[in-house]
């Protein structure tokens, strides 16, 4: 590395397509955003894959714009994990793209469970099943491998952290047996992997040099971990966005039956556990001013009503329950109690997956980060912190695009991404739980997952779990 040097990192997200120039040291020289579309109804939600691409190309441009003179070492690219459609033999897609939380594929998923595969109604290998049913069979293909067969001039392979909610195997590394045409399942790579460089098409689109090494990427959630640094055994980063994604470091898988919680591999073997719900930053009120509204609803602590605030139908972590629906109890005093309970309520699940972690015998003793949009907002950070009973940090740069210039940094000079991403990650500030506050809170998280479990959602015995945690955090509070 010198100091001329920087990596790029391209996040697809759901809302928008955001590019960040990094050095090896953390510094951002540039970034870069375009808006996405996608079309929700009722349980369907889908994109235009193409649109990713024109994204992608206005995002870069703007994020190099700020940075002439820069080298650029790499780039990785994230996507939203379990999105998926389906390409012909030169990578064009003949689907629309499926996204994260589509739903229209419960069959599908009823039959591989029947057949012993591990997979919930909104991962990625029932809804490829059903895109094949419409459109026939043709390559299975993710969010990323798109940008990255465009990039590079040719398909690619999949990364295998995108491949894991399509059933890929990442402690065989390999393929289960699945009755698919030949060629309908992608190559698959370790995240870091080499796929190969910019071609000159591609570098005339984005602004990207021509020749800049294109390396193999990993989920958003993944991503977004990296860029907090959480990569030790122990750590966890939970991401706050349009929905909430909880992510940790371990030397081992923690095993979970149900799929609730799954594991992606790292890209030197060790483990990422962690699980994504569909509660979070979406459910809040559409057009209002946060900072308006955080303040106003400092004088709800606790609010008049009780939420879990799900962002589309059914919830894959803490538990899963593809029935369940956003959940307001209460008639709330005015729409800044409304505010104040959909925060809380979005704090109460991210303490109800840490509860859920820990009774699987996760290890939660390493620090705690807050990326996401979500983390942008000082009282959220303070009410999440005040919940949970513990302290969180809080980076500079809270945006998973800057996990991918580490990843990328990692694949391209063979730094361990653990070192690559306490480089690049600069904490902004360390959030301390306020005495008492963690009691507060109990009676409305007590109430909420009685209520969950009263649905049958939550199993019987982590909703004990929950209550016994609680217990124990009030008492030393």
């Amino acid at each position: 590395m010198d100091e001329g040097q920087a990596w790029l990192g391209v996040d697809l997200g759901t809302q928008s397509v955001r590019a960040l120039v990094v050095t090896g040291e953390g510094a951002v020289l540039g970034a870069g955003a375009a808006p996405v579309r996608g079309r929700r109804e009722g349980v369907r939600h889908e994109q235009v894959p193409g649109e990713w691409w024109a994204a992608v190309c206005t995002a870069s441009r703007a994020a190099l714009a700020s940075s002439e003179g820069v080298r650029l070492g790499g780039l990785a690219v994230c996507g939203t994990s379990g999105t998926v459609l389906l390409t012909d033999g030169a990578g064009r897609p003949v689907s629309p793209a499926l996204m994260y939380d589509d739903g229209r594929a419960a069959k599908e998923a009823a039959l591989l469970r029947a057949a012993g595969l591990v997979v919930q109604d909104t991962w990625a290998l029932p809804k490829a099943l059903w895109l094949i049913g419409e459109h026939g069979p043709h390559r299975i293909t993710h969010q990323p491998d798109v940008i990255t067969a465009h990039l590079v001039g040719r398909p690619v392979p999949a990364d295998s952290s995108h491949a894991l909610k399509t059933a890929y195997d990442v402690e065989r590394e390999a393929w289960p047996s699945l009755d698919l045409p030949e060629g309908t399942l992608p190559e698959v790579v370790r995240p870091g992997t080499r796929l190969g460089e910019v071609c000159a098409s591609a570098a005339e689109a984005t602004g990207i040099p021509a020749g800049t090494p294109v390396i193999a990427g990993m989920t958003d959630g993944c991503a977004a971990q990296i860029a907090s640094g959480a990569l030790r055994p122990g750590a966890w980063n939970s991401v706050l966005g349009t929905t909430l994604v909880l992510k940790g470091a371990s030397d081992t898988p923690v095993r979970d039956a149900t799929g609730v919680v799954y594991n992606h591999r790292a890209p030197e073997g060790t483990w990422l556990p962690g699980g994504a719900s569909s509660v979070g930053a979406g459910a809040l009120t559409a057009g209002a001013d946060p900072q308006v509204m955080d303040q106003r609803a400092t004088a709800f602590e606790p609010s008049g009503v009780l939420a879990y605030p799900l962002v589309s139908p059914g919830e894959r972590f803490p538990f899963l329950a593809p029935e369940a629906t956003a959940l307001v109890l209460g008639e709330p005093a005015d729409d800044a109690d409304l505010w104040a309970g959909l925060l809380q309520g979005i704090a109460f699940a991210e303490r109800l997956c840490l509860d859920y972690l820990h009774h699987l015998g996760a290890p939660l003793d390493g620090p705690l980060t807050f990326t996401g949009g979500g983390a942008r907002s000082a009282y959220w950070n303070q009410l999440r912190a005040d919940i949970l009973g513990r302290p969180a940090r809080v980076p500079e740069q809270t945006e998973p695009a800057l996990g991918m210039a580490a990843l990328a940094l990692h694949g391209t000079t063979g730094t361990p991404l653990a070192e690559a991403a306490e480089r690049m990650v600069r904490i902004r500030t360390v959030v301390e739980p306020r005495p008492g506050r963690t009691t507060l809170f109990a009676e409305p998280y007590a109430r909420l997952v009685d209520e969950l479990e009263k649905r049958g959602w939550l199993p019987t015995p982590v909703a004990a779990h929950a209550h016994t945690r609680l217990a124990l955090d009030t008492a030393e509070s």
